[in-house]
């Protein structure tokens, strides 16, 4: 859409944009709906929102507590109060999603890590013999390995077996129990995730091969491993993932999230949790639909998440471009101050360098010039800034300019497009650390050891390739880095000449040269708990209380208030009183009360819908709709269905005809069964019990039967 507003072409405009008008104009859109509109769309695309004239409506499902202040701010709105927000807890409350069943279960080798001095003897022997990685180590094996390193370089396969092994014994079957329900492992990493699949092929022979599989980025076909997953029959059955299934899919049927890696964004964690959230129906055979979903817990998310964690603001990580446009900004107004007090040398250093601090401060200026003229006015993200844009272009505006006047280009400069850019992403990172350390040492910042650390690290991970051309040439002045002589008089131009020399270097070291270590060390498996998580606490309070106010009141289906309710009889206001009695028993609060009445509109609507209505008393209500012996086979099955389903739930939206099983006896629902006027006291019929049951408790009003 950028490109489409820049350049006005595309196929469909090429015409009007060769009479110099532009394919979107300000006014094409009136309305723009922007989906998972959080965070991320502040800094990405803000521009995009700001170019139309248009009506725009957000919508993510991150909590509202979550997305950034940004984001609030570019839809007008005040912190943390959206125009609308529907609750994960209401949804559940109200049927549109199952609630989770949070476990937390605890391994030791994941909160505590590996200790040499806790193994047994045959573990010690085994961990001596390890190939480590040297890691400063001189080759040594180390004393123990901490917790963050467990699933990142070191596998342990007791501890996923232990981890299959719960999910395999505890987690949701279907298939009348005899095979694992829909299931997503979040693993840490690729290796990780192979790994698991790798121990379940071993532990599960029987089902190797297609019951769990490795779904990535990386994967091979990944998308049709994706469709097999959805189909509910067919396998994988378990999908170990990194990322790709973390939100977006949406699979009804599944039933156990394994959480096998640590989750600490907020927003991330309740969209993992989103995966299992959906309703399925017949699940788990006929009229057996979805209660709720397992998370099983390795790694202490639960924990983590169940503390009430206040919202963060969120800080909105700048791209890489306006990371050096500004830090090349603080290193012309540095030298400036430098140069106005003298300090600059323009003589060449003892080291007989060529560079000199005046000619980095001329360089420097000069490629942020070129960068601001690169800036093209066409551009509709660059011309809103047009004046400061045409000022800055201009090489005299950058002989001398005040902090002040760089704070002004930073501000309204420094993130736009340019056409003079770098592609090498590592070498342009290698340069932000430089300007870092050119910065720290012009200040004397206490920071510099460690950046000087971080340079040192990357100068012998380039010394470990001395045999390729391009390093051999710079390997004496790659080696002096690596010491600690080289650093003690470093000047500006040591560090220049260093960035020019090695920026180019820098994309041939591995991103990761960790070895990977495989162990067999035994693992401990502590006692698994249930967690409440704060979002949903209520509402699972809540579906635990209907759960059990269904089983007592169908215990004490003899009492009277009872007994008139399912046979759908005029209340009295001591029968209402009873109800809310019954609930109390029961174990219900005020609270539960007041929900119910929310959801129901009524305490008596509430019981109704946990009690049913009594059979005969729901045949009576439509027995004028197949009187005289003249329905037809489809009319008798239709008002059989919905006596079925008034039987179960005591109450039934009209709108619910135009779904299965009513559609599965004709395809247009009542109106392909019944004439018009059979359908309108069909519907009519269906409203009275509704209003029946919120009506409870007046005792003047009549039954509508």
């Amino acid at each position: 859409m950028m490109g489409l507003i820049n350049d006005g072409a595309g196929a469909a405009g090429a015409a009007g944009a060769a009479n110099g008008q532009r394919r979107f104009g300000i006014g094409h859109f009136d309305l723009i709906v922007v989906d998972e509109a959080h965070r991320s769309i502040y800094q990405k695309y803000r521009s995009i929102f700001s170019y139309f004239d248009a009506l725009l409506v957000g919508l993510t499902a991150t909590p509202k507590d979550e997305i950034d202040r940004n984001t609030y701010s570019l839809f007008g709105l005040e912190d943390g109060v959206p125009t609308d927000a529907y609750g994960l807890d209401e949804a559940i409350t109200e049927g549109y999603l199952v609630p989770p069943r949070a476990v937390s279960v605890p391994l030791q080798f994941q909160r505590e890590g590996i200790r040499y001095s806790a193994l047994s003897e045959a573990e010690k022997e085994q961990w001596d013999a390890l190939e480590w990685d040297d890691d400063g180590n001189g080759g040594n094996p180390p004393d123990e390995v901490n917790a963050q390193a467990i699933n990142q370089w070191l596998f342990n396969t007791d501890t996923v077996d232990k981890v299959l092994a719960v999910l395999m014994e505890r987690g949701h079957k279907v298939a009348g129990g005899d095979r694992i329900g829909k299931t997503i492992v979040f693993a840490k990493n690729q290796a990780h995730a192979e790994f698991i699949t790798e121990r379940f092929d071993a532990n599960y022979p029987e089902r190797r091969g297609d019951w769990a599989r490795t779904i990535t980025f990386k994967t091979r076909y990944a998308q049709s491993l994706i469709g097999d997953f959805s189909q509910k029959d067919k396998a994988p059955h378990i999908a170990i993932s990194v990322d790709m299934l973390d939100t977006g899919i949406d699979v009804p049927e599944v039933v156990n999230l394994v959480f096998f890696k640590p989750v600490r964004s907020q927003t991330k964690f309740w969209q993992m949790l989103g995966r299992g959230t959906r309703l399925c129906p017949d699940l788990y055979g006929p009229g057996q639909d979805k209660q709720d979903f397992f998370i099983f817990d390795f790694c202490q998310n639960l924990e983590y998440f169940s503390q009430n964690l206040m919202g963060s603001d969120g800080a909105l990580a700048e791209p890489l471009s306006q990371k050096l446009f500004k830090a090349r900004l603080e290193l012309v107004g540095t030298l400036d101050v430098r140069l106005s007090a003298g300090g600059v040398a323009d003589a060449a250093p003892a080291q007989s360098l060529v560079l000199t601090e005046a000619a980095i401060r001329s360089d420097t200026a000069s490629l942020l010039q070129r960068t601001v003229a690169g800036m093209s006015l066409d551009n509709f993200v660059v011309r809103p800034q047009r004046r400061y844009v045409q000022a800055w272009m201009q090489p005299d505006a950058w002989q001398r300019p005040s902090a002040e006047q760089l704070g002004e280009v930073a501000a309204h400069l420094s993130h736009l497009p340019s056409s003079v850019r770098d592609e090498d992403e590592d070498a342009k990172r290698f340069d932000l650390l430089m300007l870092q350390v050119q910065l720290a040492s012009l200040r004397a910042e206490p920071g510099l050891a460690r950046l000087q650390a971080r340079v040192q690290q990357l100068a012998n991970a380039l010394l470990a390739l001395a045999s390729v051309p391009a390093v051999q040439a710079e390997l004496l002045l790659i080696d002096a880095i690596t010491g600690e002589e080289w650093w003690q008089d470093v000047t500006l131009p040591m560090l220049e000449q260093a960035r020019r020399k090695l920026r180019g270097l820098i994309k041939l070291i591995e991103k990761s040269s960790r070895a990977v270590v495989y162990t067999d060390f035994e693992d401990a498996l502590g006692e698994t708990a249930e967690v409440a998580l704060p979002l949903v606490a209520s509402a699972v309070d809540f579906e635990r209380f209907r759960s059990k106010a269904k089983a007592f009141l169908r215990a004490h289906d003899s009492r009277l208030a009872l007994h008139k309710l399912r046979r759908n009889q005029p209340l009295t206001a001591a029968d209402l009183q009873e109800l809310e009695a019954l609930l109390h028993e029961a174990g219900g609060t005020d609270h539960d009360m007041d929900r119910a009445r929310t959801l129901h509109t009524s305490v008596p609507a509430f019981v109704r819908s946990l009690v049913g209505l009594d059979r005969e008393a729901a045949t009576q209500v439509f027995a004028h709709l197949i009187a005289g012996g003249t329905a037809s086979a489809s009319q008798l099955q239709f008002i059989d269905e919905i006596v079925h389903h008034l039987t179960e739930h005591g109450a039934m939206p009209a709108t619910r005809l135009y779904a299965s099983p009513f559609t599965d006896i004709h395809a247009q629902g009542p109106d392909g069964v019944f004439d018009a006027a059979n359908v309108e006291h069909l519907f009519v019929a269906l409203q009275g019990l509704e209003l029946q049951a919120q009506a409870q408790g007046q005792p003047k009003q009549q039954a509508v039967a």
